[in-house]
């Protein structure tokens, strides 16, 4: 059976070698190129969450029970960035 194939082996073998070696260079250069995606991505999801205000916020408790006294279900997430309720821990209330 072998020698039945063997002609097409002979014929497909100055092929393999560029194409294994550009296909190695390729899965090399994806998973680089994944990684790279991948800490982009991290460092875009870490400025966003570091754009909530809600540990130098004064109604926060720092209690994982009731996290806000005003908005306890969005507090600490990406829907307290752009609270209109936030105020600076040393920051005075005043009422109107």
């Amino acid at each position: 059976m072998f020698q039945v194939l063997y002609p097409l082996i002979q014929a497909i073998q100055p092929f393999l070698i560029p194409l294994c070696f550009c296909l190695a260079w390729a899965i090399v250069i994806l998973s680089l190129m994944t990684v790279w995606l991948a800490i982009k991505d991290g460092v875009a999801n870490a400025k966003r969450m570091h754009q909530i205000p809600c540990s130098h916020c004064q109604f926060f408790t720092n209690d994982y029970r009731l996290k806000c006294t005003i908005h306890p279900s969005v507090a600490n997430s990406e829907q307290a960035i752009n609270c209109r309720d936030y105020c600076a821990a040393n920051q005075s209330i005043t009422l109107n």
